[in-house]
């Protein structure tokens, strides 16, 4: 462990240290944030008011919207000469979402990725090859400093040109690679086409910046031959480093001292007990140059408090499910691109890419899954490819309660990206 102090830290120290945090990050906000003044002014709650941890629940939400709103740099706590860092979403919709640092919380930041890189297995004799991109995006430069922290070796490749990618990997003997699981899976895919796999010595992936499933970090397991594990994060927070699992793949460990977590069903505005399903919540405890109150992540999971059988203590929170705006509602059925992935993931017949196409015929909607095969020849065998199709349709069947259509493509027929992957395309929007 990175830090056994904390990662195995008794539960009441844990809540008493973050009750002592969360009073002083609520004053502080309260003192250097105008929004937060302003809002907590405008229903009568004062810092003195939360004297225990459930009197968070007092404290309005931040949103996306808040921070675009206060763009660029309205959320900050201190003066610019304090801020040594800024980082920033890609901005898609809007504006984008600005993160600023102080030179303690690139100290902080950089303890959360050592200590979850630890936790998947890493060590100080591992090569790292980030392959997330360097920039205004949290990854790149997110997990290049906590390696560095860890004491371990970074080779800073940053996204793209694949081949390149390959041939460092195998000539400085990385052994482990940062990248989205997408991305993990191309170069795993590429290097088995080009027949070097069995000349690299990557032993773990560590992935973050999409969500993935169980079926997802299996096939990869068996194609790359590394361990996978996922890292949980977010710009408006921070960027990486909130959560990631370890060697028992149980849940991913929350660093508690630094974030406060809570799951939250938002139809009720009520706060969920252990194992319930809901919105993530999370509060910063020690973030200086911009704290964060109280933050909808969108992201539906669950905790768990149980310590873990790697010894720590750490709350656990699952495998992000979706995200409430990611949710796609099909003739009045709510659906998750994980759902879909899951089923396809466990078929061995399947490539690893896939996309899902919404859209709308004579009002009503339609949802149509294209997904390579892994063997060619397969869609020359009309009976054998009706079958496959057939089974695929049904096993979607039971998991989403709605009929699918589904398209088998030829291997590496859907576009590749070497950054976020896009998997639906929502053709009712147009």
């Amino acid at each position: 462990m990175f830090s056994p102090e904390i990662e195995k830290i008794d539960r009441k120290a844990l809540r008493e240290m973050q009750l002592e945090r969360l009073k002083h990050i609520v004053r502080y906000a309260y003192e250097n944030v105008p929004m937060y003044k302003k809002r907590f002014d405008s229903i009568g709650l004062r810092p003195e008011h939360i004297r225990t941890l459930k009197d968070i629940e007092k404290i309005p939400y931040t949103t996306k919207d808040d921070l675009r709103e206060n763009y660029p740099f309205g959320l900050f706590a201190v003066p610019m000469k304090k801020i040594i860092r800024l980082h920033a979403s890609s901005g898609t919709t809007g504006k984008p979402i600005v993160g600023g640092y102080t030179r303690a919380d690139l100290d902080n930041w950089s303890t959360c990725i050592a200590r979850i890189l630890t936790m998947a297995g890493a060590t100080d004799e591992d090569i790292f090859q980030v392959s997330f991109g360097y920039g205004l995006f949290t990854g790149g430069f997110g997990l290049h400093y906590g390696i560095e922290k860890l004491g371990a070796t970074v080779v800073p490749m940053s996204t793209g040109n694949t081949e390149r990618q390959l041939m460092l990997m195998r000539d400085f003997g990385v052994t482990a690679l940062i990248a989205t699981p997408s991305y993990a899976m191309y170069l795993a895919e590429t290097a088995k086409r080009e027949g070097i796999l069995q000349d690299l010595k990557v032993r773990l992936v560590c992935m973050g910046a999409e969500a993935s499933t169980a079926e997802m970090h299996e096939s990869l397991h068996k194609l790359f031959g590394a361990f996978p594990t996922e890292n949980y994060g977010l710009t408006e927070v921070g960027g990486p480093g909130v959560a990631g699992e370890c060697r028992e793949k149980a849940g991913m460990h929350i660093n508690e001292d630094m974030f406060y977590p809570e799951i939250v069903n938002m139809e009720k505005n009520e706060v969920l007990g252990e194992g319930e399903q809901g919105e993530m919540v999370l509060t910063t405890l020690l973030k200086e140059g911009m704290p964060i109150l109280r933050y909808r992540t969108k992201d539906i999971t669950s905790l768990t408090y149980e310590p873990c059988k790697c010894g720590r203590t750490l709350a656990r929170m699952s495998r992000v499910v979706g995200r409430t705006d990611d949710m796609l509602i099909i003739r009045g059925v709510n659906v998750f691109p994980s759902q879909i992935e899951s089923v396809l993931m466990g078929m061995d017949e399947l490539g690893k890419m896939y996309e899902i196409i919404v859209d709308r015929v004579n009002y009503m909607d339609t949802l149509e899954v294209r997904v390579e095969v892994d063997d060619a020849n397969l869609l020359t065998d009309y009976s054998k490819l009706e079958e496959l199709v057939a089974k695929i349709r049904h096993k979607l069947r039971v998991v989403l309660q709605i009929d699918v259509k589904v398209k088998l493509v030829e291997p590496f027929s859907i576009q590749r990206t070497e950054g976020k992957v896009k998997r639906v395309k929502d053709l009712r929007k147009n």
